[in-house]
């Protein structure tokens, strides 16, 4: 196996187990069977709670029963996305992983180590017979990518552990104390049509692809390019056109990196579409030459012609408010030098089923500025007649300077390491705050190995730092 010549053996070959099984958010139930199934195989006691979060139970080791137990925690989920032409079915197929020795990855779609790599750490010591620990508790939570349903719906009265080790973290010597909140925004309308005469159109589509995408909390600040906003800044400057057809973005918290954009304009606006599309092309391109350089933006003449398509209004207030909305970082914090406080992550935009729909994702380590920012990018679609609903917010994981666990964890790290971790906190969302809410008087900190392009298909994990970082992880629990 791609494996065989890596060092955590064990930890390799349960993460290639995981991506196995198919595991997107909300088709958790394999990826649960196999967990119950790993603890029953392994002698441990499991459980489920009512919304489907695992909780496995590791008796300390002798001597050791006395001791404060600690959990250690992640999530069952991944955010699917597979590469342009992939024929990947995420319901059924296993992710195919590429190792070259220094980096594991996958074939043409994410890898899931986002947060597969927590569950082979958390198993992984959970069976080492040779580690001396107090009791553990391996909680792994569901849907944690789509709106943190395990840790809302989380069952505390199963958890005795009041000291949490998060493994959620992508940037190995980091022990995160706090984390962003976030809410959702969700904008549209029933479209409203009109009769096409195919004689008297042009039927384009623009795609805009081959952008690096990423994740919407962890790389926000990276100044990379929205798909969907190039696509907006193109139709934006169009005099006139009648969508029938419109698909940008995959996840709520993933940067889009394509988006495609059908619609019909006068014969006579044939030379303006296709002159307004190479200049922006060649904007973007000198633009995100560094920061985002794959970028491409095609334009199609299509041969068909609907009978029907979107109004005219109606297609242009759409673009216009997608135009408008903004997207990336807001604000940055001052109490977290280089940390972002605020951002917004124009997320989705789709005409289905009849409905224009765009979704965007507002996080903020401060409430009040997560809702304000939410609150401007509602007004933009409320201007032009569009309905708004929020949706999915969670709470900011405020950083508490008095922690036992996070100043113990900084010592063991420095013994550990021999240097400093730094301690701070970050713009992605974590489920730590919502699970001190729910088990009262629990103590958390994340941590974990250096992942990179995380939700892309260009995912992927550092060998050396996930093993070092497994190392660190069974340092803690020995020592705590």
């Amino acid at each position: 196996m791609w494996y065989d010549e890596l060092k955590e053996k064990t930890m390799w070959r349960i993460f290639q187990d995981i991506s196995a099984i198919p595991r997107e958010s909300g088709n958790e139930e394999g990826i649960r069977n196999h967990l119950m199934s790993w603890a029953k195989e392994n002698g441990l006691e499991a459980k489920k709670d009512k919304v489907g979060n695992v909780f496995i139970y590791v008796p300390a080791s002798p001597g050791r029963e006395d001791d404060a137990p600690i959990c250690l925690q992640g999530h069952m989920d991944m955010v699917c996305v597979k590469r342009e032409g992939s024929s990947h079915d995420f319901t059924k197929d296993p992710i195919e992983i590429v190792c070259d020795g220094g980096t594991v990855r996958a074939k043409d779609t994410s890898l899931g180590a986002d947060n597969g790599i927590a569950i082979a750490m958390a198993l992984a010591i959970a069976c080492n017979k040779d580690l001396s620990h107090p009791p553990l508790e391996l909680l792994f939570t569901v849907s944690e990518e789509t709106g943190l349903t395990g840790a809302f719906g989380l069952d505390g009265r199963k958890l005795a552990s009041r000291r949490l080790i998060n493994l959620d973290s992508e940037e190995e010597g980091i022990i995160y104390t706090g984390c962003a909140g976030g809410i959702e925004i969700d904008a549209g309308a029933k479209v409203r049509l009109k009769d096409v005469d195919p004689s008297d159109v042009v039927h384009y589509r623009l795609t805009v692809s081959g952008l690096l995408g990423g994740h919407s909390g962890g790389e926000i600040h990276k100044g990379r390019a929205n798909a969907i906003k190039i696509a907006a800044r193109v139709m934006h400057r169009l005099p006139d056109f009648n969508l029938t057809g419109l698909d940008g973005g995959t996840r709520r918290n993933v940067i889009p990196s394509a988006c495609r954009v059908s619609f019909l304009v006068g014969k006579d606006a044939a030379a303006t579409v296709e002159s307004i599309t190479d200049q922006v092309r060649q904007e973007v391109s000198n633009e995100y030459r560094t920061k985002d350089p794959g970028i491409t933006l095609t334009l199609e003449r299509l041969e068909d012609v609907p009978c029907q398509a979107v109004k005219t209004r109606m297609s242009l207030s759409f673009m216009e408010a997608l135009y408008l909305t903004p997207h990336g970082p807001v604000s940055m914090s001052a109490d977290f030098p280089g940390i972002v406080e605020t951002s917004n992550n124009l997320a989705i935009a789709s005409l289905h089923d009849g409905r224009l729909s765009a979704v965007s994702s507002t996080r903020s380590l401060v409430e009040s500025a997560r809702n304000e920012c939410a609150y401007t990018v509602a007004a933009v679609y409320e201007d032009f007649g569009f309905k708004v609903k929020y949706e999915g917010a969670y709470p900011s994981w405020e950083p508490d300077p008095s922690s036992p666990l996070v100043k113990k964890a900084a010592s063991l790290y420095k013994a550990y390491c021999r240097k400093k971790a730094v301690v701070t906190t970050i713009h992605a969302g974590l489920e730590c705050g919502i699970i001190n809410s729910v088990v009262e008087g629990m103590d958390s900190i994340s941590i974990g190995p250096n992942l990179f392009d995380v939700h892309s298909v260009n995912e992927h994990i550092e060998v050396e730092s996930a093993e070092r970082t497994l190392g660190f992880v069974r340092y803690l629990v020995e020592k705590l």
